[in-house]
């Protein structure tokens, strides 16, 4: 038990590290209602661009900015192609993403891995001192959810949300809807980028591959913290705080199920799971409880006239 309890602040900062590529699913899966699959490349752009910056020499704090705008460079090329082409958002997102893929090999000059632990001296955290990762990474997350309920809140902010809501009403009210995809589009793949940047620095290195299932992961928060949060309040803070809340949950979950000694081949599975239980039940819950209740209403009745 104390062995798990332990390892409990590791996976609470690699919680709080996703949780920021939670923040940027959240703006695209339930502010623009898009289902945005370039995460998983633009992820892993992150991570190889801050770790090469890094490995030649740039400070950690403009090679964390660089890497981030590169993130929304990624959202920029979805948005276009969604926008100016009118290829459907998903499919959009698949082709970035495919296009990441050998974008990234290039800016790794081929490598599929790339070791920050030479440049330790230059990166925000390490893996050395946990403590020290978390209260940084939890500021980080903190300043950043301040952020954005404060963007939200402008009048760019909410023509962003109007547009999510429902876009004919929003054109309707003369809001530029395409320019607002695109904004939130590079917003949201610029958080993701900024995790994995955080996350290439945390565990000392990038690989070509740590994107894979990022977009699911980010669902799992994001599903979870809505989960919660309904129950809770409306309030766009509160909402918001839940993909926080959701990534936290979600990586003591992972770590829990791994202390018992599952089959890391079955992780991924594990994560669908998650995000088909907490889609589900709601729908589920909706859908039967709504027909037994129906059912039962009809037998009191049957049963009345009968006396």
């Amino acid at each position: 038990m104390l062995d798990y309890l332990s390892s409990l602040p590791g996976a609470m900062v690699l919680g709080l590290i996703w949780t920021i590529m939670a923040l940027g699913v959240f703006i695209t899966y339930k502010i623009l209602n898009i289902a945005d699959l370039t995460v998983d490349g633009s992820f892993v752009t992150g991570g190889i661009v801050a770790a090469v910056l890094i490995t030649n020499g740039m400070n950690f704090g403009l090679a964390l900015l660089i890497a981030t705008l590169a993130g929304a460079i990624c959202g920029l090329l979805t948005a276009l192609l969604h926008t100016l082409l009118g290829i459907p958002a998903i499919l959009a997102g698949i082709l970035t993403q495919m296009a990441l893929w050998s974008i990234n090999l290039i800016i790794s000059h081929s490598r599929s891995n790339i070791s920050v632990y030479s440049f330790s001296y230059s990166v925000l955290f390490s893996q050395m001192n946990v403590y020290d990762a978390l209260w940084k990474i939890a500021l980080i997350v903190a300043v950043f959810l301040g952020l954005l309920y404060i963007f939200f809140g402008t009048e760019l902010g909410a023509s962003i949300r109007a547009t999510g809501n429902n876009q004919d009403m929003a054109r309707a009210q003369g809001i530029n809807t395409k320019l607002n995809i695109v904004i939130g589009l590079m917003i949201s793949n610029g958080l993701v980028a900024l995790s994995g940047a955080l996350l290439a620095q945390y565990q000392g290195f990038a690989d070509i591959n740590m994107g894979k299932g990022a977009i699911v992961i980010g669902l799992c928060a994001v599903v979870i913290g809505t989960a919660i949060t309904s129950k809770i309040s409306t309030n766009f803070l509160v909402r918001l705080s839940g993909a926080a809340v959701g990534g936290l949950i979600y990586y003591i979950i992972y770590q829990t199920v791994v202390f018992m000694g599952l089959d890391t081949n079955l992780l991924k599975a594990l994560a669908a799971v998650i995000v088909i239980v907490f889609l589900g039940i709601p729908y589920v819950k909706k859908t039967y409880g709504d027909r037994i209740k129906k059912h039962y209403k009809n037998k009191r009745i049957s049963a009345g006239g009968n006396e």
